[in-house]
């Protein structure tokens, strides 16, 4: 028995080797006086859990030390969370001055996010709106999802968009409103169309490396010290399925009828 991405059990072994970021390999999409953005592998873990891996923020410690020749370790604060088996763009603080600019923008959904998801099933629309309210099970690590609102549901809201479709699977972009545990994974499944991997949440098998098919793409917000926007992106993990997605991607934005805000 092995450990799920997020620290809990998967039913079976990854049957490739995971590789994780290290200081060396790190791929930073971003780096200025204030924030540092990295594209997180889906093997990353960005808080502790009970597998004791080396933690994101640990490796860009180092990163930064190295880089500047600190004599010390590096400050470093996080400014938001990925479910571990989930890869793409995200931010950490350089200052704590831009982690409590950073948090607040969070709060106050000023921080425009984008992620890509490979699932199976069809989403019952092309362009969906869907408010939902979700509860979390700490102890299963694992949220429900219900239409009406009750003890311990927090409102979740999310659109998302069908780019297109393939032999055995189907391509969405998902714009997250709000910021609740896993919700774009039992949200998807759901509407009956669970995210290629995630076992937890309705696929019928893992992936070999353990990870499921949700990237968080992009990123834009106002920097909180420049006052400009910064639009950041990840290139997905190489992938024939994240090969499509980028295709369809770029198929639907030079067909000249792109229903997705902001492309």
């Amino acid at each position: 028995m092995g450990q799920e991405r997020d620290g809990s059990p998967f039913a079976h072994k990854p049957k490739v080797p995971i590789i994780m970021s290290t200081p060396e390999n790190l791929e930073v999409l971003f780096e200025d006086n204030h924030i540092i953005a990295v594209n997180k592998r889906s093997s990353d873990i960005v808080q502790g859990d009970i597998t004791n891996d080396r933690t994101l923020d640990n490796v860009i410690r180092e990163y930064l030390r190295v880089k500047y020749d600190k004599p010390g370790e590096a400050w470093l604060g996080t400014i938001h969370r990925i479910d571990r088996p989930v890869s793409g763009v995200i931010l950490y603080a350089k200052t704590s001055k831009c982690l409590s600019r950073m948090m607040k923008a969070f709060k106050h959904r000023e921080v425009a996010k984008t992620y890509w998801a490979v699932v199976k099933g069809e989403p019952p629309q092309t362009v969906g709106h869907v408010v939902n309210y979700l509860r979390k099970n700490s102890e299963r690590n694992k949220s429900y999802a219900y239409d009406t609102s009750g003890k311990d549901r927090k409102e979740s809201e999310l659109k998302y968009y069908l780019l297109g479709k393939g032999d055995h699977y189907h391509f969405v972009e998902v714009h997250p409103k709000s910021g609740r545990h896993h919700q774009i994974r039992v949200t998807l499944s759901s509407l009956g169309c669970p995210i290629k991997g995630d076992i937890k949440y309705g696929a019928r098998r893992t992936n070999d490396n353990a990870s499921i098919h949700l990237h968080a793409r992009r990123i834009e917000f106002v920097h909180p010290v420049r006052r400009e926007v910064v639009r950041i992106i990840a290139p997905p993990p190489e992938d024939n399925l994240w090969d499509k997605m980028l295709e369809l991607d770029e198929k639907v934005k030079t067909g000249g009828a792109d229903p997705r805000p902001g492309q």
